[in-house]
């Protein structure tokens, strides 16, 4: 299908115009308090992504179908596994972890998703998903049973953003993962900014207005960002 919302991605990035994704993990995510939540992210946001590490049977799509029942913000899965796919959403990020050397994650869940996509009208986007150590032992780390890439290897992030890139990736996703306790640094996401010539997003770890403005301000083109926008502090 016509490549839409990844088409206004590009073109937001060639105005210069930040994105902001708020994640929603749906096994935390209370549907009943849906319009409360929608109320409090930010008027900036634009873009709404949803999934978790591991994620209860039909919750992904129980989620999603709520949201798209109250709010025209576009939807993107950001599956854990494939089992989380669904059509309800508007796109999906299909994710290949480039970091790790897990067979199942570099191309075994993507081939289990085939079956769910073959004949599903969601706009899929292949992603370079790149885990960065964020101080914690994240919970993609013991999903995937992969080790995050240390930040003081700058070099290696920067030659994986690129290997994705040739490899297809339409997006590069640079990620500290849940809970991080410091985000990605500056200094990682201008050098791998300064290497690819696709979009480039960053979440993990980024708590504060200031952080999130950091990340901008070192290349960006997207920041993702939990719950913790309800209480963000400069």
């Amino acid at each position: 299908m016509e490549e839409s919302f990844y088409r206004s991605f590009l073109e937001s990035v060639a105005e210069k115009e930040k994105q902001l994704a708020i994640l929603i993990d749906p096994d935390k995510f209370v549907i009943s308090e849906i319009k409360s939540f929608l109320n409090k992210t930010p008027k900036k946001t634009t873009h709404l992504f949803v999934g978790g590490s591991s994620v209860a049977h039909g919750k992904t799509e129980e989620t999603v179908k709520a949201l798209k029942a109250e709010t025209k913000l576009p939807i993107f899965l950001f599956p854990g596994d494939y089992s989380q796919i669904t059509s309800f959403a508007d796109a999906l990020l299909f994710l290949t972890l480039l970091s790790g050397r897990n067979a199942e994650y570099l191309v075994g869940q993507q081939i289990k998703s085939i079956s769910k996509l073959k004949n599903s009208n969601l706009e899929i986007i292949s992603t370079g998903y790149i885990l960065i150590d964020g101080g914690n032992d994240s919970a993609v780390s013991k999903v995937t049973k992969t080790e995050p890439l240390s930040q003081k290897n700058i070099e290696v992030i920067v030659h994986t953003a690129l290997a994705g890139q040739f490899m297809g990736a339409k997006l590069i996703y640079l990620e500290a993962g849940s809970g991080a306790k410091f985000p990605v640094k500056t200094e990682i996401i201008s050098e791998v900014k300064k290497t690819i010539n696709i979009p480039l997003i960053v979440g993990g770890g980024i708590k504060t207005e200031s952080q999130k403005q950091a990340a901008y301000n070192a290349g960006a083109d997207m920041v993702v960002m939990g719950t913790v926008f309800e209480d963000l502090k400069t």
